[in-house]
């Protein structure tokens, strides 16, 4: 059981190379592009919707929500470009733009985090 969970798991990370891979492809139309970018926005954060640390319940979302929002991103990118995507996908590219957008989820996350605990401390000064 546990090498098919191991197996799944490998299957979704190329999935979602795959995904970045088309994303960047200029035949993907934009409405796809959206998708994908939310969906690999999210497999990427390290805020879930359901936090990990709750028993079973935390990794529901990584096991439902997440292939769900690939495969329906799949389902809006033309087949050509994914088959395309899936032969490249997991190749090492050496890109530093993948840093840079990583970055870029890491502060926006990190700002909204913030503006969260600067919202619960100026409510706990009114008291």
């Amino acid at each position: 059981m546990l090498e098919t969970w191991k197996a799944r798991a490998r299957a979704l990370k190329r999935e979602i190379s795959a995904l970045l891979s088309a994303y960047r492809d200029p035949r993907t139309p934009w409405y796809a592009k959206l998708w994908a970018l939310l969906v690999l926005a999210y497999a990427f954060s390290p805020i879930d919707l359901i936090p990990d640390f709750i028993p079973v319940v935390g990794y529901l979302d990584d096991l439902i929500l997440l292939p769900l929002g690939i495969a329906l991103a799949v389902r809006l990118i033309p087949p050509e470009v994914m088959d395309e995507a899936r032969l490249t996908a997991g190749q090492p590219e050496g890109s530093w733009l993948g840093r840079i957008g990583g970055a870029a989820i890491m502060l926006v996350w990190l700002v909204v985090l913030g503006l969260v605990i600067f919202q619960i401390l100026s409510k706990i000064r009114e008291l």
